[in-house]
């Protein structure tokens, strides 16, 4: 028979071992990807004002119409999805238009990918120039924010002043896209839908936007749609212009950077000064690192 002592010594060998077996395995390593924004369209003359709070009213902008693609780990994953729809090009002036999955395929990136080549189409949030384009993705996997979803297909339409810049056409491609079984709803803040892409819940742009966290070479690379609209928002600490809650997006500016590795891979909705920071990979396209 075992005295206790010998047991005892046994005993914490074999934690040991244990210990040092686990600290021998390292985790699974995260995914590193490669991220670029695509200029699809721009929009000239744009008032400022309309897009950092407080701005000179008689400033105007030629703001980027942009889509962002990441790829690595066997995936082609669109961060938004533009517009194409014919109603959009009678409320605004548009130059230099490409569709969206034209433009993804003439971006410069190599290879070159199909419309069926998006294997995931994130929507930061419901808006027509940002969701208007995601059913041009034969095989893509829609990832929504659960409120947003919901709210969008239900309560909003129940009042007149609920739904400015939901498209009723976006609304009923987004459902069918559920009832196919394509559409993801994110359920909440700090979501890692894929291995080493994360969802966060943003500002009140709309009833409930996000931006996405990427994990790159670089480190990670914070793409934040809406919820910062120019490079100008983040500069001045200014909220966008148009919010449902100023407050909330200069929390959602404020915890960009602490999650982006770097100031400078904070990257905003409709500034064309992305494509003069970064890389070219083509007239349209940046590589952002």
């Amino acid at each position: 028979m075992i005295s206790k002592s010998i047991a005892m010594v046994l005993l914490c060998l074999s934690v040991l071992a244990a210990g040092a077996q686990t600290a021998a395995t390292p985790p699974a390593a995260r995914p590193v990807y490669e991220v670029f924004a695509i200029r699809y369209a721009s929009i000239p003359d744009f008032p400022v004002n309309a897009l950092v709070a407080g701005a000179d009213a008689q400033r105007k902008l030629s703001i980027a119409m942009t889509i962002w693609l990441i790829r690595g780990n066997g995936r082609n994953i669109l961060v938004d999805s533009g517009f194409y729809r014919p109603q959009f090009f009678k409320q605004f002036k548009v130059e230099g238009f490409l569709k969206p999955s034209d433009a993804v395929a003439q971006s410069g990136i190599t290879p070159a990918l199909a419309p069926e080549d998006i294997t995931d189409v994130v929507i930061t949030h419901m808006h027509w120039d940002h969701a208007d384009g995601m059913d041009l993705f034969p095989r893509a996997r829609i990832w929504l924010q659960k409120d947003e979803y919901t709210y969008y297909t239900g309560e909003a339409w129940q009042q007149p002043r609920t739904h400015g810049g939901i498209g009723p056409d976006d609304v009923l491609a987004v459902v069918k896209l559920n009832l196919a079984g394509r559409v993801s709803l994110v359920n909440g803040d700090a979501q890692e839908i894929l291995p080493g892409i994360t969802c966060y819940i943003g500002g009140k742009h709309t009833f409930q936007s996000q931006f996405v966290g990427v994990n790159t070479k670089a480190g990670t690379v914070v793409l934040a749609s809406d919820n910062m609209y120019l490079y100008e928002n983040l500069e001045k600490h200014a909220p966008i212009a148009q919010t449902l809650d100023a407050a909330s997006n200069l929390r959602a500016q404020d915890r960009m950077k602490q999650l982006a590795a770097a100031p400078r891979l904070i990257v905003p909705g409709h500034d064309p000064a992305v494509f003069e920071k970064f890389p070219k990979v083509s007239e349209r396209t940046v590589r952002i690192e």
